[in-house]
């Protein structure tokens, strides 16, 4: 097995050379963590003449504790002692970058006030919707207002970065799960993302320096790095999870259950009125490439249908070479949709600090996917019409390449 070094692995070989004399403003969450398993807060804490003065948690909070769309307060989540670190000494202050509003999304020039610079250690899953790229971008932003340094500690793409899938993101439908318009698998690494956010969004004078993954490769997902898969966040427990989210987080945008509340997140979906064998009968018959759907019960513990019994279906990838997450969701919106009758509908309740579009069009990135399943088009003449947006992602992102197929 391919043994790879993260950006966190190399500031550790460099004993924190280039943080030394700074003080450091820490980004980061569960996965901030070397190949050893220490995390990035502890080990820059312990570093010699670097001084962690702040860390800042992303969705979910920093140590991972909270839910999806739940608000995590400023000095929450701190580890015993109420202390944001292990040991006995006085602790960092701990920022929620996903609050109470929109504007908690973003640390403010008083939270930056007093850092030399700004590290940040994200795990991302290869989803545009997926919301640690976007925090990324609004840190990226805010210490360019102020001039502030931005160091990015990079991490593999865990779904590779060869393929590209899904549609682009409209004008007028930006938000935390899409701030910019890219591919919903957009096969680049923070690192790669940081790059072309500079160009994208007129950063390109900021004081950015990225520490890339050493024997990282294109073709790679995560189980060939060799390093230890953290869930990022408490709904991607395993890299089958991330390899499925690309196409299942689409079902956050109905009143589907996505598999939140089971032990197997985003793999397993249905709803109370759903018959499990007729709805596995109907999507194996669509016999799309790399899955295959098993009919499976299961009862949410919370969220939607907490407490009912779902009849459902098991997602199943048996070839991720073919596999097409995004295509292949579609094609479950459009069945559990006619399936559904009178029971189906859309999620009109606010999403991401954002009423107005609703949560299936902000995640598509525009109406059109919607308007077009209503109007009865065929699945796959929707997912046609993605080809052209799809070449122009992978010819946008060919800039901002960093790493070898």
């Amino acid at each position: 097995m391919k043994k790879v070094l993260t950006g966190l692995d190399i500031l550790v070989a460099e004993q924190f050379k280039r943080l030394r004399g700074l003080r450091v403003g820490l980004v980061a969450h569960p996965a901030s963590v070397d190949a050893g398993l220490r995390h990035a807060a502890d080990l820059i804490r312990a570093a010699p003449g670097v001084t962690l003065a702040a860390v800042f948690g992303p969705e979910h909070g920093w140590l991972g504790q909270a839910q999806d769309l739940e608000p995590v307060d400023d000095e929450s989540g701190k580890r015993e002692g109420g202390k944001a670190e292990t040991g006995s000494r006085q602790g960092p202050r701990v920022i929620s970058l996903y609050g109470q509003t929109v504007a908690s999304l973003r640390p403010t020039a008083e939270q930056l006030a007093g850092l030399d610079a700004l590290v940040i250690d994200l795990q991302d899953i290869g989803s545009r919707y997926y919301t640690f790229q976007a925090t990324m971008l609004y840190c990226l932003e805010a210490a360019h207002v102020i001039g502030l340094r931005v160091m990015i500690l990079d991490r593999p793409n865990p779904l590779g970065g060869v393929v590209v899938e899904g549609p682009a993101l409209q004008p007028g439908y930006e938000s935390f799960v899409g701030p910019h318009n890219m591919a919903t698998r957009h096969g680049l690494t923070m690192g790669e993302l940081a790059r072309f956010y500079q160009a994208a969004r007129n950063l390109e004078r900021s004081q950015v320096e990225i520490i890339k993954c050493a024997g990282w490769r294109r073709g790679m997902y995560f189980e060939d790095t060799g390093l230890p898969w953290v869930l990022p966040s408490p709904n991607m427990p395993t890299v089958e999870t991330a390899v499925v989210y690309p196409g299942q987080c689409l079902l956050e945008g109905t009143n589907l259950s996505e598999g939140r509340g089971t032990t197997r997140p985003f793999e397993l979906f249905g709803a109370p009125w759903l018959e499990a064998a007729s709805l596995a009968r109907k999507l194996n018959a669509e016999e799309l490439p790399g899955v295959v759907f098993r009919a499976a019960g299961f009862k949410p513990t919370f969220q939607k249908h907490a407490g009912r019994e779902c009849g459902g279906v098991q997602l199943h990838v048996t070839d991720r070479a073919v596999f097409q997450p995004v295509r292949t969701s579609l094609m479950l919106l459009a069945v559990m949709r006619e399936l559904s009758g009178d029971d189906f509908r859309w999620r009109t309740e606010t999403y991401e600090f954002v009423d107005n579009p609703i949560a299936i069009d902000l995640l598509f990135g525009s109406d059109r996917e919607r308007r077009a399943l209503e109007a009865g088009q065929h699945w796959r003449e929707i997912a046609a019409g993605w080809e052209q947006e799809e070449a122009a992602w992978r010819e946008a992102a060919k800039a901002c390449i960093i790493y070898p197929v």
